[in-house]
């Protein structure tokens, strides 16, 4: 008999949609025994609440977060909410003995994270970051072929992140469907909506990032906010470009921005070594292309005169996670990468090893995006202090 999971989601928006989704289709799809249930869900703006209630079927709506995290009824915490509200809330939560799962990044800066880290930590509580692109079945198998040592000693990563939705000036800042664009709400701008995701990639694949230097920009000064009635300074950061230093002796370029007119979410990474390079875009998800320099020939590794990239298309049952879904050649969406990560996650629950990346491991991205602030302010390298 399934075991019931019971979810308290926290935020309506894009990602509440996304992680609702997941609840919903998790048995459809993988032979898990814990068996999502929709108990509630939690806003602010009690109409739009028990709208979103309805389409997606929670129980029940609720207005105070406090009370949600208080339900004897709730199992799971997932807060989907804006940034300034992750730490509160999560801890909070741990303290009750709830499961946390939180979307990225994990808070606002790296003092925030370290108190939710220690506090589901203390609690024992199982808990997740919904850094989804991990769980893209390309980006998967880019990191099975650095751990088959195929990639050899890496010398250079280079990762983008570009859209293009904040150009205009009369967009506002604030508000539901603005906060991102308030500093005050967001943190920071395109480095911890944007870079967080970038930054996880890029160490879950080629190890810790050491060291950075960083600068960013803010290229419209001044915006309406759409709470305060009045036009504002802008304090987040609309561009951030930075070079950086891994454990393992590589080096990296990452470069994120929504001033990138036709872009809309083009997420880009290249990892080269000494025995070949991966390449992926989230524009064609479904593909991952792979250099192989060298080539067993009777047993032996030798330069081959095939030499040269291939473009996989990972939907075979063999690429991770497609054997849960369709026939080869038929592809998932954006939306499965949830799905996939909230398996991941459950499976863990249901094994006893948790799935990454934790609280913990969320916080290690939070010192570089920190680091990455702090360099641009004062124009000069600085440690993160990451220690994977």
């Amino acid at each position: 008999m399934a075991k019931e999971l019971r979810v308290g989601m926290i935020g309506y928006g894009f990602m509440g949609r996304a992680h609702s989704n997941a609840y919903k289709r998790l048995n459809d799809f993988f032979p898990v025994q814990h068996r999502p249930v929709l108990k509630a869900v939690c806003a602010r703006n009690e109409t739009k609440a028990r709208a979103f209630a309805k389409v997606w079927g929670y129980e029940r709506v609720e207005t105070d977060w406090k009370k949600l995290v208080a339900a004897d009824d709730i199992d799971l915490i997932d807060i989907g909410s804006p940034n300034n509200t992750h730490a509160e809330i999560a801890i909070a939560a741990a303290r009750r003995g709830k499961m946390v799962v939180c979307e990225k990044p994990l808070a606002m800066d790296v003092a925030e994270a370290e108190k939710m880290v220690k506090a589901v930590e203390k609690a024992g509580v199982p808990n997740m970051v919904w850094f989804n692109y991990r769980r893209v079945p390309a980006i998967a198998l880019a990191k099975q072929i650095v751990d088959e040592g195929r990639i050899g000693r890496a010398f250079h990563y280079r990762a983008t992140y570009l859209q293009d939705w904040t150009i205009a000036e009369d967009v506002p800042q604030g508000g539901a469907a603005l906060w991102r664009l308030d500093a005050d709400v967001a943190g920071s701008g395109v480095t911890g909506d944007l870079l967080a995701h970038s930054i996880d990639t890029a160490m879950w694949l080629n190890g810790a990032i050491t060291r950075v230097t960083a600068a960013t920009r803010t290229f419209v000064k001044q915006r309406l906010h759409q709470e305060t009635g009045k036009v504002q300074p802008v304090n987040i950061d609309d561009a951030c470009m930075f070079l950086a230093e891994f454990d393992n002796g590589s080096i990296g370029t990452f470069e994120s921005t929504r001033y990138a007119r036709g872009r809309k979410n083009f997420n880009t990474f290249e990892l080269n070594g000494a025995d070949g390079s991966v390449y992926f875009d989230l524009e064609e998800p479904e593909y991952l292309q792979f250099f192989e320099y060298k080539q067993k020939q009777s047993g032996k590794k030798t330069e081959s005169h095939l030499t040269g990239w291939r473009k996989i298309h990972t939907t075979n049952s063999e690429h991770p996670y497609m054997k849960h879904y369709w026939v080869p050649g038929t592809c998932i969406g954006y939306e499965h990468t949830f799905l996939n990560a909230l398996a991941d996650f459950v499976m863990g629950l249901e094994s006893g090893k948790p799935t990454q990346p934790d609280f913990r491991n969320a916080l290690q991205t939070q010192r570089v995006c920190d680091a990455v602030l702090k360099s641009a302010k004062t124009g000069k390298w600085e440690k993160t202090g990451v220690k994977l």
